[in-house]
């Protein structure tokens, strides 16, 4: 029988690729990084008398062969570090990662920023090792979350953010209510502006509420409600000189409770019907009307509604701002 092979997927090799090609540009950037610190610290005169007293040998290497090649050095680690961009480039275009060819540079500024070989730029490589623990963490190799360190910079992140939209909302809140006290009119406007567009639909919204508030609530309580008019059919006819005379009659008791019947039978078919009468399209129209003929009275303004309109509006973003202005992240971490 022919022997056959299970090939691996093309793309779980790139990834194993692309993850070993990260691993290596991660020691490379600390070990330049770590380089770049020492250096630094060479350069102070303290440091460098006691380095040279503690250690007088490595201290003669390390002078003759690092520091004084430390720019050819660092230009060995550029190249390497250019080499990575360029190979990222070119992934990033054979697999269409981004809308146009040109956008990688773009979107990694840091990693190209950081092969300029000068002290300002040099520390823009840190951000290459975020970015590749990043990528890290997406691939579910690392978890970064349980870091100690990631976790007091979580903190201090979102006390930092907080504060500054805090503060940014309360700008904005204090600008909103500077141009309320400005506006000629206000309530003017809102009728004018916001109000009036809808005006057909805020009416017919009312008549649809009113009808479902009516209907439901009937609908709930009709049983008290058909005792209630009964009860009130009652004590009218008891209380009717008419009725008391016609109860001296002979059967007038009877006639009495008679007519009481029938007078609390018809009022409770008249609620009924006035109910059902809510979901017709004639009582849409009356609602309609009345609202319509209602409605530009309510929005009349004058300058005692616009003073008040102006004032509830401005306490409103009063309270909101107080709220923004409390520090919730004070209640998170004590």
């Amino acid at each position: 029988m022919p022997r056959t092979s299970t090939p691996r997927p093309l793309h779980r090799l790139q990834e194993q690729l692309h993850l070993a090609w990260d691993l290596i540009i991660i020691v490379l950037v600390i070990a330049n990084l770590g380089l770049l610190l020492f250096d630094s610290l060479f350069l102070l005169p303290p440091v460098n008398t006691a380095f040279e007293v503690v250690a007088p040998t490595l201290y003669a290497t390390y002078d003759r062969h690092v520091h004084a090649n430390f720019l050819t050095i660092d230009l060995a680690f550029v190249t390497i570090f250019i080499i990575d961009v360029l190979i990222g480039w070119a992934a990033a275009i054979v697999e269409r990662r981004y809308h146009r060819w040109f956008f990688y540079p773009f979107v990694h500024w840091y990693d190209v920023l950081g092969c300029i070989p000068l002290s300002g730029f040099r520390l823009l490589r840190i951000l290459r090792v975020i970015s590749l623990l990043y990528r890290l963490q997406r691939l579910n190799l690392i978890d970064v979350r349980g870091w100690y360190l990631y976790s007091v910079v979580a903190k201090y992140y979102e006390i930092l953010m907080e504060e500054l939209s805090d503060r940014i909302a309360i700008r904005l809140l204090g600008s909103v209510q500077d141009q309320i006290r400005g506006s000629d009119s206000l309530s003017r406007r809102i009728a004018n502006d916001v109000v009036m567009p809808r005006k057909q639909q805020l009416i017919h919204e009312i008549s649809r509420r009113l009808e479902e508030t009516v209907g439901s609530a009937y609908t709930r309580n009709r049983t008290d409600m058909m005792r209630y008019v009964s009860a009130l059919v009652g004590k009218t006819l008891e209380d009717s000189r008419e009725i008391q005379r016609l109860k001296r009659l002979p059967l007038g008791d009877q006639v009495a409770r008679t007519l009481d019947s029938s007078l609390s039978d018809i009022a409770c078919r008249l609620v009924d019907e006035a109910v059902d009468g809510l979901r017709s399209p004639e009582f849409d129209t009356l609602v309609e009307k009345f609202a319509d003929s209602g409605f530009d009275a309510w929005l009349h303004v004058d300058a005692h509604t616009d003073r008040i309109t102006e004032q509830v509006l401005l306490d409103i973003i009063d309270v909101l701002k107080d709220q923004v202005a409390q520090q919730q992240w004070k209640t998170r971490y004590e």
